[in-house]
Parts: C-alpha cells; structure tokens; sequence
C-alpha cells in the first residue's frame, strides 16, 4: 500500500517530463513551392536560407522546397495552400494579387523613376500590405523583388505599333495585364505562366512576344526562344516570400521570431543581387545574340502614360487596386520627390 502511494506521483510525473521532452523535439515542416527553377542564383538564396533555418532550430523547422513550377502555376499553388497540401510560397506579383490585390500598387508601369523611389513608396505601405496579406490569411515573410520587366520577342520591335502587332503573352487571369491590354487596344494571348516555353517553343505556336526580367527570361530558358529585347523596362515587379496563417500561427513564438527575421533578410539579399545582376544578365543575353532596341521617343512615352493612367483607372473602378492606395502612393512619392530636390 506504502508503495503504491508512490507509484502514481512517479508515474505521472515521467509522463509529464516524456511529454515536455517530445513537445521541445517537435518538428515542423513547411512545404515551399516556387516558379524560380532549380540551379539558378534565387534557387541557391532559397536552399541556404532554409539550411540556415533548420540549423537554428536545431532541426525543429524543416522545409521541402518544390521548384521550378512543379506544383503548377502560382493559381495552382495558392489552392494547394487553402487545402493546406503546402505552407508556403514564393509568389510574384501575379500570386500576391490574388492574395492582396492593393499591394501590386508597387509595380504599376511607369511609376517609379528608380530603385529610391520605390523602395520609400513600399516601405511606407508596408504595415498596410502585411495587415492585408494576415487578413487574408497569409504571413508577408519577406518581400524581394523580381526585377525590371522588358518585353522579349521572336520578332523587332522598335515602336509601339510594333508592339501591338506581335502576339503577346498574358499571364491567364492577370488583371493588371488585362488592364494594360484593355488600355492599349491590344489582344494578348492568355496562357499559365508554366506553358509559355511550349508555346515559344512550337513551330506555330500561340505566342511569339512575351514580358520578364532578364534573369527570369534566363532562368526559365525563354530566351532561347526568342530575339529581340526592349531597352527600357516598364516596371520593377515585386515578389513575396509567404507562409500560411493557420500553420504559421501554431509554430512556437521563436521559430515565428526566426522565420520573420530571416525572411526578410532573404528578401532584401534576392533584392540586392537582383539589382547587382540586372545589367550583368542584359549582357549576357547580348552576347548570346538577343538584341535590345528601342528607346522611347517623347511622344511615345507621353502615349505610354495615358495607357498608365487608363489602365489604373479600369483597377481602381474594379477595385483590385482602390482609387485610395494609388492616391496615397502618388502623395508619397511626391512627398519624396520633394525631399530630394530640398537636398
């Protein structure tokens, strides 16, 4: 009886310790999808931050990256993370308007005059985006850019007549691009980002004009395809490093600490080689045989401005991007320009 008396305390108090030992050896793991292909420079930036992640854990947080569009198009993987069949992404500009569409404010064409600009605009924006993106269900882990965006085609465009007589991809269900389209009086073919290289590369395929950063152009072997570049971007696309509320939320508060910290270090380093490599990748196309032409003519570019501002008209009147967060970046960017030309 003495000795059942002890018993039960020393029972249950091993339980508790077995329980405690096996809650701090949890392991979670993330399902990551990304468009970005195996073995490129973002690829790398990837693989090293979840490495480093998983070290700092000391093994309780485990990533199981897919890359290179094998979990379908962004659309594809946004449903795969509402199913919660995966817990996180990197999305371009396509991905975060289907899940904060006002973010994409950000790389409106012909916006932003460079780099300074843009960065004070976004990070002025910042704690609304993120509101926006947890409201919808997402965690904004990191925000790197995709880079400055050039049509490329098969034939030479040199005006904006030209432009409009190609056969232009349109990211399926893009409706920034299908603004764009509308605004220009052009009929793009719309196609998932995943079956542009198909169509690029069929003897009579459906395209033969499509829009990337010269590192995307390389990165996804489109440029084997084509000929002709244009000189001047039309905008910095911006990209984003997200995970799943409903998943993030359950994570013990210092693996949330050390993904927040290190996702945004993640993103400003693809941010900064992305930059670094922009002119480096142009020449590298060039020496490959692609050719950039056409810089816009005064004309051209005030047409170019009005197709802008129709088109932001036709995403403020839908309301993917509201009338009030293109008014607040406009103030914002003029609050800056002031500033600048006070220096």
């Amino acid at each position: 009886m003495v000795l059942n008396k002890y018993i039960k305390p020393i029972v249950l108090l091993a339980a508790s310790l077995y329980s405690i030992m096996a809650s701090a050896q949890e392991v979670y793991t993330i399902k990551f999808a990304t468009l970005i292909p195996a073995d490129t420079a973002w690829m790398k930036e990837l693989d090293t931050w979840t490495q480093q992640i998983t070290a700092k854990s000391q093994g309780r947080l485990v990533f199981k990256i897919y890359p290179g569009g094998v979990m379908g198009d962004e659309p594809d993987v946004l449903r795969k993370m509402r199913s919660q069949q995966l817990q996180g992404a990197f999305f371009t500009g396509y991905g975060v308007g289907r899940i904060y569409s006002p973010a994409r404010v950000v790389e409106m064409p012909f916006f932003f005059k460079n780099t300074d600009e843009s960065d004070y605009v976004r990070n002025a924006l910042m704690p609304e985006i993120e509101k926006g993106f947890r409201e919808n269900g997402y965690e904004l882990i990191g925000w790197p850019e995709v880079g400055f965006i050039h049509f490329f085609s098969k034939a030479p465009i040199k005006s904006l007549a030209d432009l409009k007589s190609r056969k232009i991809w349109l990211w399926q269900g893009d409706p920034m691009g299908e603004a764009f389209a509308s605004a220009a009086d052009i009929a793009p073919i719309p196609l998932s980002i995943v079956d542009v290289y198909t169509q690029l590369s069929a003897k009579h395929g459906s395209i033969d004009t499509v829009y990337n950063a010269p590192f995307g152009a390389m990165a996804m072997q489109w440029h084997t395809r084509l000929n002709y570049a244009t000189n001047i971007p039309m905008t910095n696309a911006l990209g984003a490093i997200v995970l799943d509320s409903r998943y993030f939320n359950k994570l013990p508060d210092d693996l949330q600490k050390l993904i927040r910290v290190s996702g945004k270090e993640l993103g400003m380093r693809i941010t900064m080689q992305g930059r670094a490599d922009y002119q480096r990748s142009i020449e590298i196309l060039k020496k490959s045989g692609m050719v950039f032409q056409w810089d816009w003519n005064e004309s051209e570019w005030q047409e170019l401005l009005g197709l802008r501002d129709s088109a932001a008209a036709k995403l403020a009147e839908s309301g993917y991007i509201p009338q009030s967060y293109f008014d607040r970046s406009r103030h914002l960017l003029e609050q800056y320009r002031q500033a600048v030309v006070k220096k």
